[in-house]
């Protein structure tokens, strides 16, 4: 596969470098790429990895959009401990990409989000999440997270802090999505943050 073929060629360029360096084994497997399908393509690809980069880590999410719904059809080695796993989260989409061009079902609908029911469907989420991990002893990272530019400001603050603090309390490393197209919180033409964004991500620390 092209997959195969990628990793084969990328994995021995970069076997001598750093173990900060981290591979991702493909981003967001969806559709006909099925999680049945997508285990046999880990259990091809890994492999090819583990040839020249033997103890790398290796970040590898769940079928459908590294959803953490599907965390329970991932497959892994049980004997390789250097794999980092990933899930993703936009939930409600409704709220993360209302206005977003490419998610047309989401019209602007001027939906918020920090309601108590609405905290309360993260936590759900997220200790399902940290269940897993605990069962698997698998460490976990929020790989993508944030809401879109046209949901409101007040509530993309809530809930990007929410999102995060709530990784953080389950020890899940997180990576935002994005940082200068979509979601953004690096303004490129400004040459500046979207401070409201950073706060709500990196709290700043009291009188800073």
């Amino acid at each position: 596969s092209k997959l195969n073929a990628f990793w084969a060629q990328v994995a021995p360029r970069y076997k001598d470098m750093p173990n900060k360096v981290v591979f991702e084994l493909m981003n967001e497997p969806n559709g006909a790429f099925t999680p049945e399908l997508w285990n046999a393509q880990i259990k091809q690809t890994l492999p090819i990895i583990r040839a020249t980069n033997p103890v790398r880590n290796v970040i590898i999410g769940p079928g459908s959009w590294n959803s953490g719904s599907f965390l329970d059809k991932l497959e892994l080695p049980v004997t390789d401990r250097h794999i980092i796993v990933t899930f993703h989260y936009y939930a409600p989409m409704e709220f993360t990409h209302q206005g977003s061009p490419w998610v047309t079902q989401f019209k602007l609908t001027g939906r918020n989000w920090g309601s108590e029911a609405d905290q309360a469907q993260v936590n759900k989420d997220f200790d399902a999440v940290k269940a897993w991990s605990n069962e698997w002893n698998r460490p976990i990272l929020l790989g993508e997270f944030g809401a879109f530019e046209t949901a409101p400001m007040d509530g993309r603050i809530r809930y990007t802090n929410y999102i995060a603090r709530a990784a953080e309390a389950r020890s899940f490393a997180w990576a935002y999505w994005g940082f200068d197209k979509d979601f953004i919180v690096y303004d490129i033409a400004k040459d500046d943050w979207v401070k409201p964004i950073l706060d709500a991500l990196i709290p700043p620390k009291p009188n800073s």
